[in-house]
């Protein structure tokens, strides 16, 4: 299914601070297919986890696949994303300590990941011919106004005090 493009120029308006978590795996040895796909299968599960509880704080996500995946989500707050991690009633914590028990340290399957607390005053995006996309999808996709052509214009108006 096709994403309908938006045709001309959007931005992102998110609400406040925002913290991006990107998440990954690689398959370092492809060829161990079941422990790859073992890996791989628990992502979809806390995925549909997090859609269905808007509670737990996810704004989105994107994911690419490939020998190496990458998913980058959007979230309320690093509190929002370390409490799913931890928490026992949610379907990250079993399926990281599995992993840890039976495939790290093998060189099967790589996984790694990075979090950044990024501040309203440190956004600056512009979508073109786009569909909804990234953090304009997870929080408030807007068309582009007179005098944020640039991004030096939005970088201007998210950083009204000059802050960089």
């Amino acid at each position: 299914m096709a994403l309908e493009a938006f045709p001309g120029r959007f931005t992102a308006q998110p609400e406040g601070d925002v913290t991006v978590f990107l998440i990954g795996m690689r398959a370092n040895r492809w060829w161990k297919l079941g422990t790859v796909m073992r890996v791989a299968a628990a992502m979809p599960r806390m995925l549909r986890y997090l859609a269905s509880t808007p509670e737990s704080g996810m704004l989105g996500f994107h994911q690419w696949l490939g020998r190496t995946t990458i998913l980058v989500s959007y979230w309320r707050s690093p509190e929002h994303l370390m409490r799913f991690a931890a928490d026992r009633d949610a379907p990250h914590l079993a399926p990281w300590r599995d992993f840890m028990k039976t495939v790290a340290g093998t060189g099967d399957v790589g996984v790694w990941h990075e979090t950044y607390s990024v501040p309203a005053a440190g956004v600056e995006a512009v979508y073109n011919g786009m569909p909804a996309f990234g953090l304009a999808k997870a929080t408030a996709h807007v068309p582009v106004q007179h005098g944020l052509n640039t991004a030096r214009q939005r970088w201007a108006h998210a950083n009204p005090a000059g802050r960089a």
